[in-house]
């Protein structure tokens, strides 16, 4: 009886059903303090774009010629209706990084979305297919990763014209390389493995190989890359707006805003110093929370 009784647990246990294959990850990625606080910050700036319209006390676009470069609200000359000052044309400066913050976000995830798309489609056919495919995919690649991303990206918006639109196609071309190389070598490794094989003889077409069989087990160094990408989108559309070539004017992007405060950097400190904190603070959360899904999702680096 004591034996059928210490037997009971034992047989209970081993008929459980295996975790979920996510909380592995979801835990190793919760050790990592610092990607941990860039995703909770990461979520933050989202909700204050989502909800722009509602917590903002101004117009981001909105003047007022009684508030040119009023201080924050803790300085001298400063007051509560402006927290963190007024720009130069007296604009809050608070509604505009907020908004500010949803066109960022916007570029970076569209910019990424359209680069993930299109270099994985490019890198699932010219890993898959090899041959004349891959070496003139492969070579156009290298030939865009020779060029400065950024020297490339003012070509581009150059050739296209100043504007929004025109230097999200700009930095997406400039990341596309980065996707279309992971996608190839990721294939490359996956498509002799047995379970490819044993689709193809199964009678699995090529389409379904790439897209069923292969890309699924493409996917976790795919979105690390994703992860990263988008900090690195909202550098390159900020510069691009710095120089006057991405979103303009009265546009509250975080660096079209640094370019209208140029000349103001030594009497006006928080004109210049508050966007460029936010573009800091936002790639920042973005690279950690990339950190921390690459030492979770990649066996190798597990400890």
């Amino acid at each position: 009886m004591t034996a059928e009784v210490l037997e009971a647990p034992s047989a209970s246990a081993a008929t459980a059903a295996p975790p979920h294959a996510w909380r592995a990850p979801w835990r190793d990625f919760a050790k990592n303090r610092g990607a941990v606080a860039g995703l909770v910050f990461i979520a933050a700036i989202v909700a204050l774009a989502v909800l722009a319209d509602v917590v903002t006390p101004h117009s981001p676009i909105l003047t007022n010629n009684a508030a040119f470069l009023r201080p924050p609200a803790w300085e001298d000359g400063g007051t509560w209706t402006f927290p963190l000052g007024t720009d130069a044309i007296g604009r809050d400066i608070l509604s505009r990084l907020i908004y500010g913050a949803r066109l960022s976000l916007a570029i970076g995830i569209a910019v990424v979305i359209v680069a993930v798309i299109v270099g994985v489609g490019l890198g699932l056919v010219a890993g898959y297919a090899g041959g004349v495919t891959d070496i003139v995919t492969m070579r156009a690649m290298d030939i865009l990763l020779t060029l400065p991303s950024l020297l490339l990206a003012i070509v581009i918006v150059a050739i296209l014209g100043p504007g929004l639109s025109n230097a999200m196609i700009a930095v997406a071309v400039v990341i596309l390389p980065h996707y279309v190389r992971l996608t190839r070598a990721a294939v490359i490794a996956e498509k002799g493995r047995d379970y490819v094989t044993a689709a193809r003889i199964s009678g699995a077409g090529r389409i379904r190989l790439m897209l069923s069989e292969i890309l699924p087990n493409c996917a976790a160094p795919l979105i690390v890359q994703a992860s990263l990408g988008v900090s690195t989108a909202i550098l390159d559309a900020a510069a691009l707006g710095f120089l006057g070539l991405g979103a303009q004017p009265p546009s509250p992007e975080w660096g079209t805003m640094l370019a209208d405060a140029r000349e103001f950097v030594l009497r006006a400190w928080w004109v210049v110093t508050l966007p460029g904190v936010m573009i800091l603070m936002t790639v920042l959360a973005f690279n950690l929370v990339g950190d921390g899904l690459r030492d979770a999702l990649d066996p190798k680096l597990k400890r």
